[in-house]
């Protein structure tokens, strides 16, 4: 694996014949796999929330939305938002972290702001940390935010995994909403209206089937280009509130909301989810790009390996 910051090498490892690379830009750092383009960390200091775009399959296809980074003429331009795959959610002690575009006016907008990000390689794999504060408009930290990414080579999947650990620096309510949390804004080919599917772990099919239920895993299949390829993720039984509830829209916005409750089932008691100061709570997901739909990428056995982890 290799490490490049503004195009110097820094150092590498290579691995059984499988590579990474990453490159750093001041703002930025883009991770290639096998030598090709994979996907790029940006900070976002402009969307006030860093996120990965775009996600590309391992033939190279983008599966991810290229709005609002890209103007691509025919694609969709709604929810400034959704950009690639991110994570945050729109009520901690009353601060919106979701719907936060900087040119956004409703409601007390927060931000998320990366402190810093390393690259760790590894034996066929490779981790990207970061370090991010959950800051309210008067730029006081409320959580502070510990990612780990590993990113895995394979010659017919993309595989990412999350390790997300947050930490309260001051007393925090986790209010109860859909909107939220680990997300991804998928290419419009997915969407219900260009022929995507949408099929979650217990076989239900479609958003009005799946769309506020609790699920293992949902995955998402469309065609780009000729070649049907799926996007699925995973959720781990180690999180707390497993299995995840799922806001996911036949739009192509693809997310999973551990917070919510009431937001999604009408039978439950609202949620305040408190966590006091100095308190963390640790959410681990995976990510799997692959081709084909659910039952050709076999992916009930994929998560049943990822969850004997």
């Amino acid at each position: 694996m290799k490490c490049r910051r503004s195009f110097p090498i820094l150092g590498f490892v290579l691995a059984a014949g499988l590579s990474a690379q990453v490159r750093f830009a001041p703002d930025a750092i883009a991770v290639d796999i096998d030598g090709k383009p994979f996907t790029t960390f940006h900070y976002g200091r402009e969307a006030n929330k860093p996120f990965l775009a775009p996600l590309r399959s391992a033939s190279g296809k983008v599966v991810t939305r290229h709005f609002p980074q890209e103007i691509v003429a025919g694609e969709s331009h709604d929810h400034l938002h959704h950009r690639g795959l991110w994570f945050s959610y729109d009520d901690v002690n009353g601060i919106k972290f979701w719907e936060n575009d900087p040119s956004y006016t409703k409601g007390r907008i927060g931000r998320i702001v990366v402190r810093k990000a390393n690259w760790k390689p590894g034996d066929r794999s490779g981790t990207l940390t970061a370090t991010m504060d959950w800051q309210d408009p008067d730029g006081k930290t409320l959580l502070t935010e510990d990612r780990d990414m590993i990113f895995y080579s394979d010659p017919k999947l993309r595989t990412i995994d999350f390790k997300i650990t947050l930490t309260a620096a001051e007393d925090v309510t986790f209010g109860d909403t859909k909107e939220g949390a680990f997300a991804i804004r998928l290419a419009d080919n997915f969407t219900a209206k260009k022929g995507g599917k949408m099929v979650d772990a217990d076989g239900r099919t479609g958003m009005a089937n799946i769309w506020g239920k609790r699920s293992n895993w949902v995955d998402y299949t469309g065609e780009i280009d000729g070649e049907q390829l799926g996007v699925a993720i995973f959720d781990s039984p180690q999180n707390p509130r497993h299995p995840t509830y799922w806001h996911a829209r036949d739009y192509g916005l693809f997310a999973l909301n551990p917070f919510g409750q009431k937001a999604f089932d009408e039978q439950k008691e609202e949620s305040q989810w408190k966590l006091p100061k100095g308190q963390k709570l640790v959410f681990r997901w995976r990510v799997v790009i692959h081709p084909g739909d659910a039952e050709s990428a076999h992916l009930a056995d994929l998560y049943k390996q990822y969850a004997g982890r």
